[in-house]
């Protein structure tokens, strides 16, 4: 009888953890960051509202955040800017965005060993990204 109740109790657990939580569209605000080890220039972008973003609902993770930093990575390239390590940094409201963009700001500006760049939303824009995991069912004719 013991043995039953692991065994059901292993099943359980194990049915748990296969659950997984989709990813909801969802507003979010951005921004992004690039530096280069080989140069003391440093750019960031502008706060951006993102209408149609994807963040985890149960982790509350932005669904494909890599490749929004790939985004800034291929536009600061093309500009002739060598190298660029980017990471794009998002909140669900603004105020938690300009929170983190002001503490990275102020690491930059203090030390005052950098040059830094800024650029304006009219720049550079993130484009959204679809999330192709959970495919949105097709209408039937």
């Amino acid at each position: 009888m013991q043995l039953k109740k692991y065994i059901l109790g292993a099943v359980m657990m194990l049915a748990t953890l296969s659950i997984s939580a989709a990813n909801r569209q969802q507003t979010v605000y951005m921004y992004g960051f690039a530096a280069s080890f080989n140069d003391s220039t440093v750019y960031f972008t502008d706060i951006q509202q993102i209408d149609s973003a994807y963040v985890d609902s149960k982790t509350k993770f932005l669904y494909s955040r890599s490749n929004y930093s790939y985004q800034l990575r291929d536009y600061l390239t093309a500009l002739g800017f060598k190298n660029p390590t980017c990471i794009t940094s998002f909140a669900l409201n603004r105020k938690d965005a300009e929170k983190k963009y002001l503490a990275l700001r102020k690491k930059y500006i203090s030390g005052g060993h950098y040059n830094i760049k800024y650029l304006k939303e009219t720049d550079f824009r993130y484009a959204p990204i679809k999330d192709d995991t959970n495919p949105q069912p097709t209408p039937s004719k």
